[in-house]
C-alpha cells in the first residue's frame, strides 16, 4: 500500500472512501512481492498494481464489494491445471491479497491516513494490519515510527498493540515489508493473527563521482531505479544543472571530502566513474571502508591493475579491495555511455537482489532470488 502513498494520500486529503488491495505473501514465481497494491475509490478508478495483471480485474472486484459492505477479507490466487479459466497466476505462483475498505467512517481510516501522509511526505514509517484474525480487529490499522512511537491500534488488548509495535519497528529498521505471527497466548485477543507489516523508507542514495557523460545516463537510470541520486564532482565546469538535470543533487566538492560528510547506510550505491588517481585513491579508501551496499569504480583493466596497487600502498587491505566491482558493471559488450550504465544498474540489481547475472535462457536457477521471503499466512477471509 505504501508503494502508492502519494496518490493515495491525495485520495484522503480529497476525502475520496476507496479500498486497497495489498499483497500478504507469495510463492513461488509471483510477479509482484508483499506490499505491492491495487487500490480502488467509490467511482471506480483505480491506481497500483498487485500481479502484473494476471488477477487484476477479480482483486478489482473485490475492492468494489469492500466499499460496499465494509468487510476485510484475505483472498488466495493460485494457478490451477485443472480449469484454464480460473482466475489465477499465469507463472505458476501463489499470491494472498488483503483486502480492506478505507472509507471517511471506517475504522482503518486514521491509522492507514497517517501511514500514508508520513509516507508521501518521504518520513520512515510502518503501518500493521491484521490480515487474519478475529473480527472484530479487521480493518484496523497501526502506524509506527522510527522512535518507537504509534498511533492508532485494533481495539482489543493495549499489550498487543504494544507488542505489534516493538515488532513492526524491527521491520522498519531494516525497511522490510512482511508478515509477522502471533500466538494465541501472545495475541490476548483469544485466537492467533498474522499481521502484515510495510515499510516505508526514504528512496535509497546512488551517489556518482565523476561529471562525466558516462554519468548522465547512469543518473537516468538511478532515478527510474527509485534511487535519490547525486552527482559529486570537483570541477564546476562539469557539475552542473545543465548537464545533469534528473540529478537530485549536485555537489561541486572533492570526493572524500564529500564522502566523509555525507550520510550513507546499507542500502547506498557508490558509483566511481571518475578514473583519475588523485580522486579515485583517497575516494575509495574511504568508501571501500564504509557500510554501503556497492563500491563500484570504472576504468580499463589496465587502470583498475594499477588502482588496486596505489590503493595497496595507502593501507587498503586485499579484504576491502574485494569489495570494489571493477571494472564497473556486468559483461553486456556495453559501449554507448547508456549500454554503460545499463550494465553499471544490472550489476547493482544483481547483488541486491542475489541474481547470478548470467542469462536465464537455459538456466536452471531460480528466476527470483528472495532469500528472506516471509512465509505464507494460512488463508480464507477475515473471520
Amino acid at each position: 500500500m505504501l508503494d502508492i502513498a502519494e496518490e493515495l494520500n491525495r485520495w484522503v486529503e480529497q476525502g475520496r472512501d476507496f479500498a486497497v488491495a495489498t499483497v500478504v505473501a507469495v510463492g513461488g514465481s509471483a510477479p509482484r512481492q508483499p506490499g505491492a497494491a491495487l487500490a480502488v475509490d467509490a467511482d471506480g478508478t483505480a491506481i497500483g498494481s498487485v500481479s502484473g495483471g494476471c488477477v487484476e480485474g477479480a482483486v478489482y472486484e473485490l475492492c468494489r464489494q469492500a466499499l460496499e459492505d465494509g468487510a476485510t477479507v484475505l483472498e488466495r490466487f493460485g494457478y490451477s491445471d485443472e480449469d484454464a479459466f480460473a482466475v489465477g497466476l499465469t507463472c505458476g505462483g501463489v499470491i494472498d491479497i488483503l483486502v480492506t475498505p478505507v472509507r471517511a467512517d471506517g475504522p482503518a481510516r486514521p491509522g492507514v491516513a497517517a501511514a500514508l501522509a508520513a509516507a508521501a511526505r518521504g518520513e520512515a514509517a510502518a503501518v500493521a494490519r491484521i490480515a487474519e484474525g478475529p473480527a472484530r480487529l479487521r480493518g484496523r490499522a497501526l502506524l509506527v515510527r522510527p522512535d518507537g512511537s504509534y498511533d492508532g491500534g485494533f481495539g482489543a488488548h493495549p499489550e498487543l498493540d504494544r507488542r505489534v509495535a516493538a515488532e513492526a519497528g524491527a521491520f522498519l529498521d531494516a525497511g522490510r515489508t512482511g508478515t509477522l505471527e502471533i500466538g494465541e497466548e501472545g495475541s490476548r485477543c483469544g485466537a492467533p493473527l498474522t499481521v502484515l507489516v510495510e515499510s516505508s523508507v526514504p528512496a535509497p542514495r546512488m551517489i556518482v563521482f565523476g561529471a562525466i557523460d558516462f554519468a548522465s545516463a547512469l543518473v537516468r537510470i538511478g532515478k527510474f531505479l527509485g534511487y535519490h541520486v547525486t552527482v559529486c564532482d570537483a570541477r564546476p565546469v562539469f557539475a552542473t544543472r545543465t548537464r545533469f538535470p534528473e540529478a537530485d543533487e549536485i555537489v561541486v566538492e572533492w570526493p572524500h571530502e564529500y564522502l566523509e560528510r555525507t550520510e550513507v547506510d546499507g542500502r547506498t550505491v557508490l558509483c566511481v566513474l571518475t578514473h583519475d588517481a588523485k580522486f579515485d585513491v583517497p575516494l575509495l579508501k574511504l568508501a571501500l571502508r564504509l557500510p554501503v551496499a556497492y563500491v563500484g569504480a570504472m576504468g580499463s583493466r589496465r587502470t583498475h591493475l594499477d588502482r588496486n596497487a596505489r590503493l595497496r600502498a595507502v593501507g587498503v587491505t586485499e579484504l576491502e579491495l574485494a569489495r570494489l566491482r571493477s571494472p564497473i558493471g556486468l559483461d553486456l559488450g556495453a559501449r554507448t555511455p547508456e549500454e554503460t550504465a545499463l550494465s553499471i544498474a544490472a550489476e547493482i540489481v544483481a547483488g541486491r537482489r542475489g541474481g547470478s547475472g548470467v542469462s536465464l535462457t537455459g538456466a536452471h536457477t531460480p528466476i527470483h532470488h528472495d532469500t528472506a521471503a516471509p512465509s505464507a499466512p494460512r488463508i480464507g477471509s477475515v473471520a
